[in-house]
């Protein structure tokens, strides 16, 4: 599935209208995205902690999941602002790309 195609799949399970950024619907995406990754984050930490690291089937799963609403969230964000998720991820590839050629993919800061 394109990413243009996933946002506009989704319209329908945003409980809130399309909405400017103040108002509930865009802060509410905002909120569920950071729940959404760090849930993704403690169930890595479990595994970690708890299994040496050692991934089976139903982690990748339960993984799967969390990730897919990470996206959820994360494309619904984008529509919010009027940006097809597909610039979202061009734009991240050539930004990665110049900090590639350039060296600088390791470090700190959004312009390095």
């Amino acid at each position: 599935m394109k990413f243009d195609e996933y946002q506009e799949k989704i319209i329908k399970y945003d409980t809130f209208s399309k909405c400017e950024l103040k108002e509930v619907g865009f802060v509410e995406k905002v909120l569920g995205l950071t729940g959404e990754a760090g849930e993704t984050a403690d169930k890595i930490k479990k595994i970690l902690r708890d299994k040496n690291g050692v991934l089976n089937d139903e982690d990748r799963e339960a993984i799967c999941k969390e990730l897919g609403d990470t996206l959820w969230y994360l494309a619904s964000i984008a529509r919010y602002l009027d940006l097809p998720l597909s610039e979202v991820a061009e734009k991240n590839v050539a930004k990665l790309e110049d900090r590639y050629v350039r060296n600088k993919i390791h470090g700190a800061g959004d312009e390095r």
